[in-house]
């Protein structure tokens, strides 16, 4: 059953009372979901983008831009949580909207939600590219810069001066159809896997921190937030700013814990302590990578798609630089795996609401996965992932997952007036404050970013409502049977 039938079938506040055949045990302490707040937040950001903000926008004061990230998303976690525990169906910003602000709000997150994973998924590819050349290196196999690296950008400078430019980024096409190809056959990640690529993503960030503070010079973190250079955006305050809008791409993740909701033994204890603690011990990590990072390395020299595996070189420790790069490689290919499964299962909802076209709903009779969406999505991220400078894709992801947070702060909002005296088994504290703090925090860190970003969300905007107004309206499953119930006929 589609989301609209179900809505068709049971009136909102029916739906938001937690059915028994949509309610979940509660097993999960505020440890456990701590425990998974960092599995899911810890990825690809720090591994990939740290290094782009800080030689670009903030320098070393990177490490306050965390701290601004870590806050929003303090405030947009915790109105996850009530909206996690309020709605028991599918958990996804798609879902929210669709329940809360209507179809036409919920299209346009689920288009949204395109910059989340399906770009996400190539921005991190793209990082996973730079790490793989870096790892090669070690063994003597040497790829083309530039073939590694997209076109127009500088993929190398040799010692005599001369820039080499990319011509298409090959790796990261590479990962991206490996990983395609498995999602079509049906394999998929186990507990286990995951919980030991986890520990990997843990133990990498922890022995970076440990074993490359003894390569830090304190010089290379003066001044803290270097001069603004006479453009918003470019160092100084400004910079902070933007590299905080940039680096969000760090805390993407930790909304799936808002998804534990239904889950937790004491839900109003135990998801505050989850998602602030999981948030608070991530920040605390990631300044302190930040910190190493651009101890190791002057910030100048850190646009690269591979920050730690440069700051490890730079050490000269061979074992360790080849330890680090293979668990960022499998802490990537792992987020990668997730955001490609994940866009391929949001068009498989919409589709089955009728807004787009059935094939994105379409499962293999065999694989049972939908596969044309998951090959179609796969070679879309592919040909952005060759061709795409990371830091576009960087912004634009962050972006795209603020409007998302600001509309999901908005719900919270509505319904606790739409409907004030549902039960709600986690309640987000200081309403409306806290999600009006939240929607404020989002906004300011979207501020922070280049207008030319804007526009490029301005455009994908415009290109969604086309596709809406011109097939997903016509075709809504929920438009064609609430037609004839309010004409007095059964549908």
């Amino acid at each position: 059953m589609s989301l609209a039938e179900y809505m068709l079938r049971k009136p909102i506040a029916e739906i938001i009372r937690a059915a028994p055949g949509h309610t979940l045990r509660p097993s999960l302490g505020a440890l456990s979901i701590t425990a998974l707040g960092i599995g899911c937040i810890i990825g690809a950001g720090i591994f990939v983008l740290t290094g782009t903000a800080a030689a670009q926008f903030a320098g070393p004061s990177i490490m306050l831009s965390f701290v601004l990230g870590g806050i929003a998303c303090a405030f947009v976690g915790l109105c996850y949580a009530e909206l996690a525990a309020l709605i028991p169906v599918s958990g996804s910003t798609y879902t929210y909207t669709y329940v809360t602000l209507g179809e036409l709000v919920a299209w346009i997150i689920g288009w949204d939600l395109v910059l989340e994973y399906a770009m996400g998924a190539a921005t991190v590819s793209v990082g996973w590219s730079g790490y793989v050349v870096s790892l090669l290196k070690n063994f003597g196999i040497v790829i083309p810069p530039a073939f590694a690296a997209a076109p127009g950008t500088v993929a190398e400078k040799l010692a005599d001066g001369t820039v080499v430019y990319g011509i298409v980024n090959l790796p990261a096409a590479f990962i991206v159809a490996v990983l395609t190809y498995l999602l079509v056959i049906g394999t998929s990640e186990s507990a286990r896997l995951n919980n030991v690529m986890v520990a990997v993503k843990l133990v990498v960030v922890l022995a970076f921190i440990l074993i490359g503070s003894a390569y830090v010079s304190s010089a290379n973190w003066h001044p803290l937030i270097p001069q603004n250079t006479g453009e918003f955006g470019h160092f100084g305050w400004s910079g902070m700013l933007r590299g905080s809008a940039v680096v969000f791409f760090a805390f993407i993740g930790f909304d799936a814990v808002s998804t534990a909701a239904q889950e937790a033994k004491n839900p109003q204890r135990d998801m505050p302590i989850g998602i602030l603690g999981s948030l608070a011990i991530c920040t605390v990590l990631y300044i302190a990578v930040s910190a190493v990072l651009t101890g190791i390395v002057p910030y100048q020299e850190l646009n690269v798609a591979d920050p730690i595996a440069k700051a490890v070189d730079v050490i000269g420790l061979t074992w360790f630089s080849v330890l680090i790069k293979i668990g960022a490689l499998a802490g990537l290919t792992t987020v990668i795996l997730v955001l490609l499964y994940g866009q391929s299962r949001v068009f498989f909802t919409i589709a089955h609401d009728g807004l787009l076209p059935p094939v994105f709903a379409q499962i293999h009779p065999v694989r049972r996965t939908p596969w044309k969406s998951q090959i179609l999505i796969g070679t879309v991220v592919a040909i952005v992932a060759a061709l795409t400078p990371i830091g576009i894709l960087g912004e634009m992801v962050s972006i795209g997952t603020l409007f998302a947070f600001v509309l999901v702060c908005g719900g919270v909002l509505y319904l606790r007036k739409s409907h004030a005296t549902v039960a709600r088994p986690f309640r987000a504290p200081g309403v409306p404050v806290v999600p009006i703090l939240g929607i404020l925090f989002c906004l300011l860190l979207m501020a922070g970013l280049p207008l030319e970003t804007w526009l490029r969300l301005l455009v994908w905007l415009v290109i969604g409502l086309a596709i809406y107004f011109l097939y997903g309206r016509n075709h809504s499953v929920l438009r064609k049977r609430s037609l004839p119930m309010a004409l007095g006929r059964e549908p």
